[in-house]
């Protein structure tokens, strides 16, 4: 059987390189999208990427950059899995070109964007950069490069999440939506009712709760973080600050203590006897009063009472195979199949706590939900103080 090698003038004239380098093996073999890494503006080494199987390509401006997703797009089929661009805060015309380019060309604008920087470069002008072009998904300095991997896989499989509508169902040649059905509707319904009925009914708790942690140390009474939740949607969770100030600081420092160190696979963090509590931290965590702040992101919707929990970004970022990602299928809740199952206890595995929450997300509805709320009271209480 003839083969036939495409006309690779055009892309040699935008990149010439690498695409002599790829004009070989790339027509070969079959590449996913989201194993091209574009780099733009400035040629950096990452044997990181290289060893993860990713194929790098560079651009030295925007014009080029763009020549080369469309070449890629047209002659192979494909487009990259992420883009680097290194840029300076001086740069606002870079930026606006991006920003008109991703806007008109739809099919590119699932692809993360990452602004590449130096570490001396991430200033107060810098990150206001980044938030008023929201196409740039996140600043990354050299020190990501060994886990920019898996951050690329968890915003990818976060904007496609984002970016395609809600799933529909052709049934007699009518669409019928799936997302809001009678359960979705009873679900809402009932955390509104309850979550703002407990908030006005233990408010005084919560008044004497904040007067007491702001009383025992330094730092704010609420301790505020970005979670994944449903569909990997980031917000920002609300509980009691349970630990010193600084506390994610000295993450690093505890690695030797963390009882899933040994696990294989997606990695959890979970201290047992975690120095960084502080002692009334210690009683609202083993009583679960910290979460009663968690009722606002019920009544904003980032959560519901009843769910899988929302996870930091960077255990979030581990679970985006298709296999582990079903548990992002179901809401956020504050109670859950967890929970009343196996909740601090030291003997739970990594592969427990996935499989009962995509047990949850499989089969969750609004009675399998009453019946882990009436099952939640008796698991409050920690066996461990983990």
């Amino acid at each position: 059987m003839n083969t036939f090698t495409p006309e690779l003038s055009v892309l040699k004239n935008a990149a010439p390189k690498q695409f002599e380098e790829r004009e070989q093996t790339l027509p070969r073999q079959i590449v996913a999208d989201s194993n091209i890494v574009l780099f733009v503006g400035q040629h950096m080494n990452a044997p990181e990427l290289a060893d993860a199987g990713y194929k790098c390509f560079f651009a030295q401006d925007f014009d080029t950059a763009t020549v080369t997703i469309e070449q890629l797009q047209s002659v192979f089929r494909r487009k990259p899995g992420v883009i680097i661009y290194r840029s300076h805060t001086d740069n606002q015309k870079g930026l606006n070109a991006w920003k008109e380019y991703l806007k008109n060309e739809a099919c590119y604008s699932c692809i993360p964007f990452l602004l590449y920087v130096d570490v001396d470069e991430i200033t107060p002008e810098m990150k206001a950069a980044a938030k008023k072009y929201t196409f740039i998904d996140e600043i990354i300095t050299t020190k990501c490069f060994p886990k920019l991997s898996s951050k690329i896989a968890f915003i990818n499989k976060f904007k496609q999440l984002n970016t395609y509508p809600p799933l529909t169902v052709v049934n007699g040649g009518k669409k019928v939506k799936t997302k809001r059905t009678v359960n979705a509707v009873l679900k809402r319904s009932f955390d509104i009712l309850i979550a703002s009925s407990a908030l006005v009914v233990i408010s005084p708790a919560l008044f004497l709760i904040a007067a007491i942690i702001k009383a025992e140390s330094r730092g704010p009474i609420f301790y505020a973080a970005r979670r994944a939740g449903k569909n990997y949607q980031v917000f920002k969770f609300y509980k009691f600050r349970t630990m010193i100030a600084d506390a994610d600081k000295k993450l690093q420092q505890l690695q030797h203590l963390n009882q899933y160190k040994d696990a294989s696979g997606p990695v959890f963090y979970k201290v047992s006897n975690d120095p960084r509590v502080t002692r009334f931290g210690a009683f609202l965590r083993n009583t679960s009063l910290d979460e009663l702040p968690q009722l606002f992101n019920v009544l904003i919707g980032d959560m519901s009472l009843v769910g899988n929990r929302p996870l930091p970004l960077y255990e979030a970022s581990a679970l985006t195979t298709d296999e582990w990602a079903q548990r992002f299928l179901a809401p956020a809740g504050i109670t859950g199949l967890w929970q009343i199952s196996k909740r601090g206890r030291k003997d739970m595995s990594v592969e427990e706590r996935i499989a009962l929450d995509i047990n949850y997300s499989n089969s969750h509805s609004f009675t399998y939900d009453m019946w882990i709320m009436a099952n939640t009271p008796k698991a409050l209480i920690q066996k461990d103080n983990v």
